[in-house]
């Protein structure tokens, strides 16, 4: 008598978008390729219209599901990214979908399941994620909210005093950044919702729809999520010569990739 188990669904699927960052996008998917040995996580790369050697790279990748988007002419860079996510979101089946950034390096796979247990708390979990792009530490970071802090109640002193001055903005992070999220992909579609819905950040206004919807956002501390990758503030920008050659993100970016080579050495 022959009996056959079923497939066990995999939990989550990797979203990640390429836009002409060759070099970076090969260590990310060597790296990821790794952590994830014996896993059953589909990985879907979606190409935004690179048209360079980053999408024949791609091309010749048999372990990820490799989506090709043309890009309009004109459209903004996040917008584009946005709608890459949102073609991954409709074609996947499981339950939650890890944003992923090419600029992101996973070294240690226990991530995963950090996250996941955390979704599994509570079944109204929208999203685990960090809202800081990287790990500055006890004093960098109270420096940093400090001076945000009173720049905020600076400009908010103008307006009330009728002079003239700039609008104040959040001096207090909330958004996830999406450079290592993991979303509820089936509660965002039993709403209705996806990530581009307007001219923000993506993911930013789907954050703030799931919360008044009554879902929950668990936010994971820089200092405990970077045990597990790397992340480098502004990478794929960096990648494509956004910033000039001596910019502290450009320094990153050289530093990081030159690690990642020599370990793959």
């Amino acid at each position: 008598m022959h009996t056959h188990s079923t497939p066990i669904k995999p939990r989550f699927s990797i979203a990640m978008v390429n836009y002409k960052t060759c070099d970076m996008t090969r260590a990310c998917l060597e790296l990821l390729q790794q952590q994830l040995e014996g896993r059953d996580v589909p990985v879907w790369v979606v190409d935004n219209d690179s048209a360079d050697e980053s999408t024949q790279y791609l091309r010749g990748l048999d372990w990820i599901n490799l989506i090709e988007r043309k890009q309009p002419a004109g459209e903004a860079g996040h917008i584009a990214h946005g709608k890459a996510l949102d073609l991954v979101l409709e074609r996947i089946d499981t339950d939650y979908i890890l944003l992923m950034h090419t600029d992101t390096f996973i070294y240690n796979n226990d991530v995963f399941d950090l996250m996941l247990n955390l979704c599994d708390d509570a079944p109204t979990v929208a999203a685990v994620g960090c809202v800081e792009q990287l790990d500055r530490g006890l004093v960098r970071t109270a420096w940093r909210f400090s001076s945000r802090y009173c720049k905020h109640q600076y400009r908010r002193l103008l307006r009330t005093l009728g002079l003239p001055g700039r609008a104040p903005k959040a001096w207090k992070e909330v958004h996830l950044k999406s450079f290592c999220t993991l979303w509820n992909a089936k509660a965002i579609k039993q709403q209705g919702l996806h990530f581009c819905m307007d001219e923000e950040v993506p993911g930013y206004t789907l954050q703030d729809r799931m919360v008044e919807a009554g879902f929950a956002i668990k936010t994971l501390s820089p200092r405990r999520l970077f045990k597990y990758l790397d992340h480098i503030q502004g990478g794929t920008v960096s990648a494509r010569g956004g910033y000039a050659q001596g910019h502290r993100r450009t320094r990153m970016y050289e530093d990081m990739l030159a690690r990642r080579v020599s370990a793959h050495r």
